[in-house]
């Protein structure tokens, strides 16, 4: 028997929490943790209305940071699969079971939701027309240079094994958005399987957004990412986040 996690980064989630709750298959999971970043508005107040597992940040962290919270707390909890979800009802919760189903049949380590069935659909889900330009190219990118075949590199909706979080060292990640792209090189530099299920893409005034200007920083920063996992897997560069995690936790014991 699998125990099932949902964990959800928060920040300022209010509108949009309890819809994107209401969708989640109960029947398919054992517990939700939501992890708030100092969040402004109620959204710490609705995910106790709502029986959430609720832990709260005295200060922002940032998203990246906000996922390690994550991951630590559902590996903790005793996760056997862990679904990161993101709290702004822009992924659709009902396709968790079908995710699941590839991870406990063993075809995939990480599932990933794509957002990009096809060009039309992307676009009048409401993805706005230079995301979906920025998306097409980093995806295509992505997949050449680590050797797979997705069809969206950079969505919240992830579902990943225990193996995957012991695994991989997300603890050296960054704590900005860019944790995303660097956790899913990380799975594929240590021999992950990677697969995505289609899930509709829903864009809307409440679903959260980065701006251009951190859109930018964040496709230089998976463009960098791209090239760290070029140049270790060349023996030219080491990457303290391309390290297995055991040997960053015996370094850290080390300097106690």
């Amino acid at each position: 028997m699998y125990k099932v996690i949902v964990v959800m980064p928060a920040y300022n989630a209010a509108l949009t929490l309890e819809q994107t709750i209401r969708d989640i298959p109960k029947s398919a999971v054992d517990e939700i943790i939501l992890v708030d970043d100092g969040s402004t508005d109620e959204t710490v107040a609705i995910a106790h209305r709502l029986g959430l597992t609720t832990v709260v940040h005295d200060a922002n962290r940032g998203y990246g940071g906000n996922q390690k919270t994550c991951y630590d707390e559902a590996r903790r909890r005793g996760a056997d699969i862990v679904v990161m979800l993101h709290p702004d009802y822009q992924y659709d919760a009902r396709v968790i079971p079908a995710a699941l189903d590839l991870l406990r049949t063993g075809v995939c380590d990480v599932i990933l939701g794509s957002r990009i069935r096809s060009r039309r659909e992307a676009l009048e889900g409401g993805m706005p027309r230079w995301k979906y330009i920025a998306n097409r190219f980093l995806t295509t990118f992505e997949n050449i240079i680590l050797g797979q075949n997705l069809g969206d590199f950079h969505s919240g909706f992830r579902v990943y094994t225990r193996a995957v979080l012991d695994t991989v060292p997300y603890q050296a990640n960054s704590d900005d958005f860019v944790f995303d792209t660097q956790f899913l090189t990380q799975a594929v530099y240590f021999n992950f399987r990677l697969g995505d299920v289609p899930i509709p893409a829903r864009y809307f005034e409440e679903a959260s957004s980065i701006n251009f200007s951190r859109s930018v920083r964040y496709g230089l920063l998976t463009l960098w990412t791209m090239a760290c996992f070029l140049l270790q897997k060349m023996r030219l560069f080491k990457f303290a986040f391309l390290q297995p995690a055991a040997r960053e936790a015996k370094r850290a014991e080390a300097t106690v």
